[in-house]
């Protein structure tokens, strides 16, 4: 026969509830800025490949600008912002692989200097993550996130293999995603949760709220970086924005091509 005190609810069980919400609630909050972050990282790509030869060049005129006025003038104001003017397109270290194959230390490659001259050229390398490789990372970071880990062994394990899965969903590998997926459904079953004293939960708690604040951090400064506050203007839509961006900067461009040939005429 059961007894009264037998039916009572453990004290640590409303507490063990919270610390499992908590838990969820912040895995859920880890997708969501790492989902963002690989589009702040692959929109920065695509930005640096379509537009970086623009912006050079834009760069290159102000340079050109400022020393045809330096050199009809004489002026030493001018002079001085002709040499600053200059420094800023002077070939740097990496200048190639900062544009992917747009721009070499010499100049603008041919398919940049077609863009320019509003030929057709190669669109650049896409590596947006398809619906289907967003749908196996959620499912595989909601099933082996580390912070479910209750034992160091386990959370070792699981951080490795969620390490894989964040470069794969970064790479746009659906495939590899899907055999992380059949790896990790073969592996040892996730260990029973065992029961915690109140302090452990306490401290747990503490943590997830750490953990929550330092991630919205990352979040917020995702968001207000230049890349991120373009990419939230069209989320649904980043490659009509670099085009926008882009009729802009081919305007921008002719005119400083018409100031420069008045000052060189």
């Amino acid at each position: 026969m059961t007894t009264p005190e037998a039916e009572q609810p453990r004290p640590e069980e409303r507490l063990e509830q919270a610390v499992r919400a908590a838990e969820q609630a912040l895995i859920e909050f880890e997708i969501a800025v790492e989902t963002f972050r690989v589009e702040v990282e692959n929109f920065s790509r695509l930005h640096h490949q379509k537009l970086g030869p623009m912006y050079a060049r834009l760069d290159e005129l102000d340079a050109q600008i400022a020393e045809a006025r330096a050199a009809r003038t004489g002026d030493p104001e001018d002079l001085r912002k002709a040499r600053e003017a200059r420094a800023q397109v002077q070939p740097i270290p990496g200048v190639e692989e900062l544009f992917h194959g747009w721009m070499d230390g010499g100049g603008l490659f041919p398919e940049a200097a077609a863009m320019l001259t509003d030929q057709s050229v190669r669109p650049p390398e896409r590596v947006r993550p398809s619906e289907e490789a967003r749908k196996l990372y959620r499912e595989l970071a909601r099933k082996a996130h580390p912070d479910l880990a209750q034992q160091d062994e386990e959370r070792a394990r699981r951080e490795e293999f969620i390490t894989r899965v964040n470069a794969a969903y970064a790479r746009g590998d659906e495939a590899m995603l899907r055999e992380l997926a059949e790896e990790w459904a073969a592996g040892p079953a996730p260990a029973e949760r065992r029961p915690t004293p109140s302090e452990e939960l306490y401290a747990r708690l503490e943590w997830l709220a750490e953990r929550k604040e330092m991630l919205t951090l990352v979040a917020r400064n995702l968001e207000d970086s230049a890349i991120g506050s373009m990419l939230r203007m069209a989320p649904d839509d980043p490659d009509r924005l670099l085009d926008e961006i882009a009729e802009q900067l081919l305007a921008d461009l002719a005119a400083k091509e018409t100031e420069l040939a008045q000052l060189v005429g």
